[in-house]
């Protein structure tokens, strides 16, 4: 890529369609919720309190209400109404049907309207077999424990759902938990009268003490009892007709066709309950793969970070003994606008104890005072270049051609180096595989909650990382903060590229490619600014991620290669698709499973497993900080990280998915600065700044 195409910015239909996409899923996992599973107490009936009036309390089954009182009436003599409540079910509708088609009688189903919604196909089946349907409320919540608008909101979705799905409205209404009238006690009274006022007749069941030859309404549920007693009943030679609630009144049918616009409107109904279906089952699946991975990838962690450290002094697997280097080193330091921090970066490294170095300032095109702080640091080991801005690649290939040692290292400008961190970093170049060595980077504006956070996944996410990477030999990056390299093979493999915004992980990979190992050396410590701002953290971690994705498609030939090669891409590559691709896209999961669990589900279930997941990773992360010597006091901020910081990360990868898969380049970013890298100046004020460069952790002259 050209850093003319760099340039170009992506379409900002990305977050139209991510909008979009957050909205479609949010709204139909609530409507799911809310259908599936119950946010009040509507599933369970409230005990009986006061008595129904004595006026309804005829022992029939059938209640009209009108202004002047409630009237009530019953099924003929040798007359029995089947209803069957619930459902449409599945496993024994069917069956039902099949019964009452094998004694040509008719019934009334009262359906939930949530259970006519998923099976369409049922509910045409009882309309075309010439069956009646009533309502049963959409979720079978009792009206009298649910609040005025969850009890429209259950009667209305149920003719809704009805008109989606045989095109017809109902007058039939059984209130649920309820069986002969006097049930309707208590809220379950009003509850029945204010159904009335919506067109409702209110059908209960005669008690089972009344006999069938009296004529009956019975009532029985979508089970083995309820269709074993059906069909006891219908062998009974005591009744002559079997037959709906409507036509045993002589009404001719309380189910009337449903209006256009209300059938569309159903159709629309269980469109979205099947995405609501849809969208919950792909976040159960999505659960058990963000689970997996996220806990396989805390566990290789720990485990290969405990190999590591049992490695930790001895000479490498298959090295030779090897002697300490010593030779010239040169460190080269791109510079762009840099004014804030250069000045300690430079300093940082003249105050190394590594005795034979040279610095390369480039400065590449900067508009600021960075090239007169420079200038203004008067020791024989720096040198300052200018070149007009062509880009980091661009400035690091000017400062190859200019070394004059076999080693480099390369340094971001924010960098504040440990005094004896360039002697560690070179070391394992000893050895005659090993092509790069990677630092150990570590926060240094860390008093604030995001630096804090920042900190966190340094350790925990980054260096970690590096340990398991060098076990496994597949590191897919040499950091650009800290990195040394053996100058010979960077010309080999045609310098730095600016084919990928991220041109570290490029440079590494290509590294690998050419045979070369990339090993990490935890103790050469090196301190960087990381983005104080919501802002330009996105903008930062949104070039790493697009540069990362941009390099493992360059490299994707990896995986069929031989020798190091081969093991990076094959180890390397899988992993970085594994786990910073296909984990981030589906880690928003867990959060989401846990509000959703929270409102619909079993809270203490959804709470359980969020707090699993937070303990292993507070556990790994405590492990983190306790190999790199760092306080486990800021194991405090974790648990907030799951709140913004990373739900910003999720929505990185989600964003440099999308802008890869359509193709676009990102524009080139660069974070402000503030000159904060160095930890043990951070609490001085400007004033004191410059006589603390040259001084160490403890106020030591270095």
């Amino acid at each position: 890529m050209s850093p003319r195409h760099a340039l170009r910015r992506p379409p900002r239909g990305h977050w139209v369609l991510l909008l979009l996409v957050l909205t479609v899923v949010i709204v139909t996992l609530l409507f799911e919720g809310w259908t599936t599973h119950e946010v009040d107490a509507a599933r369970t009936k409230r005990p009986c309190a006061d008595p129904i009036p004595h006026s309804a309390d005829t022992g029939q089954p059938i209640l009209r209400f009108a202004r002047d009182g409630v009237g009530t009436t019953a099924m003929p003599p040798r007359t029995a109404a089947l209803t069957f409540d619930g459902g449409p079910d599945p496993v024994w509708t069917p069956r039902l049907l099949d019964l009452l088609a094998a004694h040509r009688a008719h019934a009334t189903f009262f359906v939930y309207g949530k259970q006519a919604a998923r099976h369409p196909e049922l509910m045409r089946r009882i309309r075309q077999e010439g069956h009646e349907i009533g309502s049963y409320t959409y979720t079978g919540g009792d009206l009298g424990a649910a609040s005025p608008l969850r009890a429209r909101t259950e009667l209305s979705l149920t003719q809704t759902a009805l008109a989606g799905t045989v095109g017809v409205h109902t007058r039939l209404l059984r209130l649920p938990h309820t069986t002969a009238a006097d049930t309707l006690c208590g809220a379950e009274w009003p509850a029945a009268r204010r159904a009335a006022r919506q067109g409702y007749l209110v059908v209960a069941a005669d008690r089972k003490s009344r006999k069938a030859a009296a004529g009956v309404v019975r009532q029985y549920s979508h089970t083995d009892l309820g269709y074993r007693e059906a069909r006891a009943l219908l062998r009974n030679r005591h009744v002559e007709r079997f037959t709906t609630v409507s036509a045993g009144l002589g009404h001719l049918s309380f189910n009337t066709p449903a209006p256009l616009a209300e059938r569309l409107k159903g159709e629309g109904l269980i469109r979205a309950q099947e995405l609501g279906r849809l969208f919950s089952r792909a976040m159960a699946w999505a659960l058990v793969v963000a689970g997996v991975l996220g806990l396989l990838r805390l566990a290789m962690l720990a485990w290969f970070a405990r190999v590591h450290v049992r490695r930790r002094g001895r000479l490498r697997p298959g090295a030779p003994r090897l002697r300490a280097v010593t030779g010239p080193v040169t460190v080269l330091v791109p510079a762009h606008n840099e004014e804030a921090g250069i000045g300690a970066t430079v300093h940082s490294l003249l105050a190394s104890t590594y005795p034979n170095l040279e610095i390369l300032v480039i400065d590449d095109g900067s508009t600021d005072g960075t090239a007169t702080v420079v200038e203004g640091i008067t020791d024989p080991r720096v040198t300052l270049l200018r070149q007009p801005n062509t880009g980091k690649p661009g400035a690091l290939n000017t400062g190859l051609a200019h070394a004059r040692t076999d080693i480099v290292v390369m340094v971001d400008a924010d960098t504040v180096f440990e005094p004896d961190a360039l002697h560690h970093l070179v070391q394992p170049l000893a050895h005659h595989a090993v092509g790069a060595v990677s630092g150990n980077t570590k926060v240094g504006n860390r008093r604030h909650l995001l630096g804090k956070w920042q900190h966190l996944e340094y350790v925990l996410g980054f260096n970690l990382d590096r340990r398991m990477f060098e076990v496994l030999e597949c590191m897919p990056t040499v950091p650009g903060a800290i990195g040394a390299f053996r100058r010979d093979v960077l010309m080999g493999v045609g310098g730095v590229s600016d084919a990928t915004l991220a041109e570290d992980t490029d440079l590494t990979m290509a590294l690998w490619r050419a045979g070369w190992r990339v090993v990490y050396e935890e103790s050469a410590v090196a301190w960087t600014e990381v983005p104080e701002t919501l802002r330009q953290l996105w903008r930062q971690r949104y070039r790493w991620c697009y540069g990362t994705l941009q390099s493992m498609w360059k490299h994707r030939h990896a995986v069929r290669e031989v020798g190091p090669a081969g093991r990076f891409g094959r180890r390397g590559l899988s992993y970085l698709a594994l786990f910073q691709i296909v984990l981030p896209l589906f880690a928003p999961v867990v959060d989401v499973f846990a509000l959703y669990g929270v409102c619909f589900r079993d809270p203490a279930e959804a709470v359980t497993v969020w707090l699993g997941f937070l303990a292993v990773q507070m556990a790994t992360a405590g492990y983190a900080l306790w190999l790199d010597g760092e306080r486990l006091r800021v194991l405090w901020s974790l648990p907030l990280q799951l709140f913004v910081y990373r739900q910003l990360l999720y929505l990185v990868v989600f964003h440099s998915v999308m802008t890869a898969l359509l193709g676009t380049r990102l524009q080139w970013h660069r974070m402000h600065r503030t000159g904060t890298a160095d930890p043990y100046q951070e609490e001085a004020p400007a004033a004191e700044r410059g006589s603390l460069l040259l001084q160490g952790p403890r106020g030591e002259l270095r």
